[in-house]
């Protein structure tokens, strides 16, 4: 049976990727939008770059996991393509499992892509590998499973782009992404931790940087692991109703 399950999310996963990430308008747009991204701030401050690399690699994460995942799994709701997945000898967290990966591997090239240009324009250099791969990963997977319980609370597309906005602008800029966190005032600090991309910067920040307090990395570990598996609950609970 897990065997089954987990050969269900390999094809899921694989189907995904080649009939809706894996598409050249997709694939050209995951690259140049962080080419345009870190043009515009080295435009603005060349000298700052260094330190705004970590935000500008998770805020690509936040478009590459979120916008695919809303469209694909709202999509195969509209048309669908999702029920008749169900026909398959596998569960619906599986199947939900397989979309959540989907949008972690397109985020993961695009954010890649960000990266290299944080490392070989910018000279960003990762102290910690392992540890900045373990923070990308945590980050990727929680922002697609965000995206799938976006995509699984509205029916139309359109919906799932607007709602997504109210949920990756305010990341943006109440994250740490450009402003660190500390220098806010204390109601937006507030919201800023109740966000899970205000953990995921700290993480990629303090492997960059070099992690002097690995108790605080530890913590914002934790803290993505239980967004993640929030999102992930929400999710399947909400398509298991609307499937009835």
């Amino acid at each position: 049976m897990l065997m089954d399950e987990l050969r269900g999310v390999y094809f899921i996963l694989l189907k995904d990727l080649k009939a809706y990430y894996f598409k050249p308008p997709n694939i050209s747009w995951g690259i140049l939008f962080p080419l345009v991204l870190a043009l515009a701030f080295s435009l603005r401050n060349p000298a700052g770059l260094v330190e705004l690399a970590p935000g500008l690699i998770a805020m690509a994460a936040v478009f590459g996991t979120t916008s695919m995942e809303a469209i694909v799994i709202t999509f195969e709701r509209r048309t669908g393509a999702l029920e008749r997945l169900l026909l398959a000898p596998i569960s619906l967290t599986s199947i939900l499992i397989g979309k959540v990966l989907g949008g972690t591997v397109f985020g993961a090239m695009i954010s890649g892509v960000m990266m290299i240009i944080s490392m070989a324009v910018f000279g960003m250099r990762v102290i910690h590998p392992v540890w900045f791969s373990v923070s990308l990963l945590l980050t990727l997977l929680t922002l697609s499973a965000l995206g799938a319980f976006i995509a699984v609370s509205v029916k139309e597309v359109f919906e799932a782009q607007t709602l997504s906005n109210y949920f990756r602008f305010p990341m943006i800029f109440l994250c740490g992404v450009f402003i660190p966190v500390e220098a806010m005032p204390l109601p937006l600090r507030a919201v800023a931790y109740l966000l899970p991309l205000t953990y995921s910067v700290d993480a990629l920040k303090a492997t960059i940087s070099g992690i002097s307090n690995r108790s605080g990395f530890i913590f914002d570990a934790a803290a993505l692991c239980l967004f993640l598996i929030l999102f992930l609950a929400a999710a399947n609970t909400l398509l298991r109703r609307s499937l009835k």
